[in-house]
């Protein structure tokens, strides 16, 4: 599905750098497809803002070439950002009232940065309700990721997450244990996904509200589940949008952290991640880090370029086919009038025509 270009975003010429379809408008006019309009509602930190449009607009380019997107960031006023963000949020992003007057098809919502135990605390919570709630009404399909997908379990469903033991961080093994649902159709039963987490919704917290789980993992938990129409909020827990070197950069970030004091452990390594040959460098990066700060020098810096052409990916493929069955059934649904979120005919509370199967399932 071909992204057009009806705002300059400077993702959009990254990702056509990188070989991707991106349409000019003009070409698009006269393109006799249908169009839909894809929200990102974009609640990451500063650093990680444009990393995270690129992603999500990657997956969605990428998915299948069936119609042409426009694609509609925005964020919320009430997080807190840098002269440099709010001056890219400016020039890049639509507000939600504008969002709101003129209607999408589809809406991602990312994850955020959290800093209190109770995400009702949170400056984004009031915001990310009403963004929620618009979109029930509103919008076909909705796929929250990560903490968005925690924050609707607890405001939603009244299911809170819990802290883990320790950090969920690496690449697991996950399985498709619903086959039947349209959203993993054709796509491998068995392929890995990203995560990044210290805390997590458990499957009996997904079950206990009604909502079906569709891809879960031994070690990693619930990545994917839906809501119980099947259709109308999508729930993402881990982060198939990540780049090959997401988990670098991020591994990177906290070394760096305890070269500066701001944490006391080294770092250990992201599961299923690094190659044994790699871990070596890093663990002899980890010795003369260790010795130069000991010995008052500057630390060596960090081997990025001897890793980062070895890594993996080994997930891409299926986040695609995923993205690619949702946005098909969005094409399939929704309403040529981007303001009305179903097609005549279509039930809200069953779009897909799967509740009694759904039922028989759980």
């Amino acid at each position: 599905m071909p992204i057009v270009a009806h705002i300059d975003l400077p993702a959009l010429e990254r990702l056509r750098q990188e070989g991707q379809t991106i349409l000019d408008p003009e070409r698009a006019k006269h393109q006799d497809i249908r169009e839909l309009h894809i929200g990102l509602c974009n609640m990451m930190p500063d650093a990680a803002l444009a990393a995270t449009e690129r992603q999500f607009f990657r997956l969605v380019g990428q998915s299948n070439p069936i119609a042409q997107f426009y694609v509609h960031p925005f964020t919320l006023d009430a997080l807190p950002r840098g002269e440099a963000a709010r001056a890219h949020i400016d020039r890049y992003y639509e507000s939600f009232d504008q969002i709101r007057q003129e209607g999408l098809d589809a809406l991602i919502i990312t994850g955020a940065n959290v800093t209190q135990p109770n995400l009702a605390d949170e400056p984004f919570w009031e915001p990310l309700i009403q963004v929620i709630d618009w979109a029930a009404e509103q919008v076909t399909s909705t796929l929250c990721s990560c903490l968005a997908t925690h924050a609707v379990l607890q405001f939603r469903y009244g299911q809170r997450r819990y802290h883990l033991p320790e950090k969920r961080w690496g690449v697991y093994e996950h399985r498709v244990v619903n086959r039947a649902h349209p959203l993993v159709n054709s796509v491998n039963t068995r392929f890995h996904v990203p995560h990044s987490r210290f805390n997590e919704i458990g499957r009996h917290q997904f079950e206990a509200a009604g909502l079906p789980v569709l891809v879960e993992s031994e070690e990693a938990g619930v990545h994917l589940a839906v809501s119980e129409d099947g259709f109308r909020l999508v729930f993402f827990q881990g982060h198939p949008e990540y780049d090959t070197i997401s988990l670098l950069k991020e591994y990177k970030r906290e070394v760096n952290r305890f070269a500066a004091g701001e944490r006391h452990d080294y770092p250990p390594f992201p599961q299923h991640y690094f190659r044994l040959r790699d871990q070596e460098i890093l663990l002899e990066h980890r010795d003369r880090l260790l010795e130069a700060l000991d010995q008052g020098r500057p630390p060596p810096p960090f081997p990025e370029e001897l890793i980062a052409p070895r890594l993996d990916n080994t997930w891409h493929d299926t986040a695609e086919g995923v993205v690619g069955n949702w946005m098909g059934k969005v094409y399939q649904l929704t309403h040529a009038d981007r303001k009305l979120p179903f097609m005549p005919g279509v039930d809200p509370d069953d779009p897909l025509g799967l509740r009694d199967r759904m039922a028989m399932n759980r």
